[in-house]
């Protein structure tokens, strides 16, 4: 059976991810398409893919294709019958332009971004071409060369088109739970709401666990979702319902002591002890976050509608702050950081 031809455009840690275990399993023919700092690493090693709940999937180098060079890139795309798009988000206008010089006609492109703008970006600037917007549920770190953790469970979630069936095929084949919905839109929305918790965690400095088992940094990330629902509804949005508990719910589980909290959402977090967001990486790395696409992206949809979003709005300065700081940023403890949201 011949294989679907993937390209990942943007491979870092969720790309690499996605992609080696699409390549595998073989259930795709896989190229990423990335950067040299991040590729010669997978090139020269292989990439190692673990979980706390299953074996590590392993790569051999001579199983992996890359492309880190203009040429290698042009005949990467243009092979590929399906494109995942894994870059950041302030990245996405850019690949829109690098893609659409390189696509040929009838190439599906899946976003598997943050936020809720960068299938839109794709769909504007790829006219013609099949866009599908792509959910990634967990946060995925680089732990050492062509190495990467996944730290929370979860499926992928693709738009309900038929188009994307190979691509959904060849991803549960590869043995990533993967599921498809019509409503899109909302799942983002939902996705926005988990992410809010990136920036609680990057300014704690604490792993995924013992951030959230603090009542106090919970606290922040309730105030932070609850003025994000009280956004998304003012538009007229309410998101979907991605786990076993609603929006509402869930801001009110954050925000119980820590024992009834432990109890009830401890099991159904699936998080494993080293597990941090991807926001805390970027800190760490001296990159740029996605803060503008996250807290920020609230604060502008509540200013649309007449509303404000204070502890989203100090969250993101507070962010910006640790980027312009760098290796000398402060670590907020939970009181800390909920005494400069009650300051608001």
């Amino acid at each position: 059976m011949t294989q679907l031809r993937v390209a990942v455009f943007g491979a870092g840690s969720i790309g690499c991810y996605l992609g080696g275990h699409l390549a595998a399993a073989g259930t795709a023919d896989v190229t990423l398409v990335g950067r040299p700092a991040v590729l010669d690493a997978a090139r020269e090693r292989g990439l190692t893919l673990s979980t706390s709940d299953a074996p590590d999937v392993r790569v051999k180098p001579h199983e992996l294709r890359t492309a880190t060079d203009a040429a290698a890139v042009r005949d990467a795309v243009g092979a590929a019958e399906c494109v995942l798009v894994t870059v950041k988000s302030a990245g996405t206008a850019r690949a829109a332009e690098e893609l659409r010089l390189l696509l040929r006609p009838g190439t599906v492109v899946a976003s598997f971004q943050n936020g809720l703008r960068n299938p839109g970006v794709l769909r504007d600037g790829l006219p013609g071409h099949t866009v599908l917007t792509g959910m990634v549920p967990y946060n995925v770190l680089g732990v050492g060369p062509g190495t990467y953790h996944r730290g929370v469970g979860g499926e992928l979630v693709l738009d309900d088109d038929p188009r994307g069936a190979p691509l959904v095929a060849a991803l549960r084949g590869a043995g990533l739970e993967t599921a498809t919905r019509p409503d899109m839109a909302a799942v983002q929305y939902a996705k926005l709401l988990l992410n809010l918790n990136n920036a609680v965690n990057a300014l704690s400095g604490l792993t995924l666990l013992e951030e959230l088992g603090q009542r106090a940094y919970r606290e922040c990330l309730a105030r932070c979702q609850q003025e994000a629902l009280a956004a998304f509804r003012a538009g007229g949005m309410e998101p979907a319902q991605l786990g076993p508990a609603g929006p509402d719910f869930v801001i009110e589980v954050l925000r119980l002591p820590d024992a009834e909290y432990a109890q009830l959402a401890g099991e159904a977090l699936r998080i494993d002890a080293t597990a941090r967001s991807s926001m805390w990486e970027d800190l760490e790395r001296g990159r740029a976050t996605e803060i503008a696409d996250l807290q920020g992206e609230v604060v502008a949809l509540a200013a649309r509608h007449g509303l404000a979003a204070p502890a989203n709005a100090r969250i993101a300065e507070l962010v910006r702050q640790a980027e312009r700081d760098g290796a000398a940023r402060h670590r907020w403890t939970g009181p800390e950081l909920l005494a400069e949201l009650d300051r608001e």
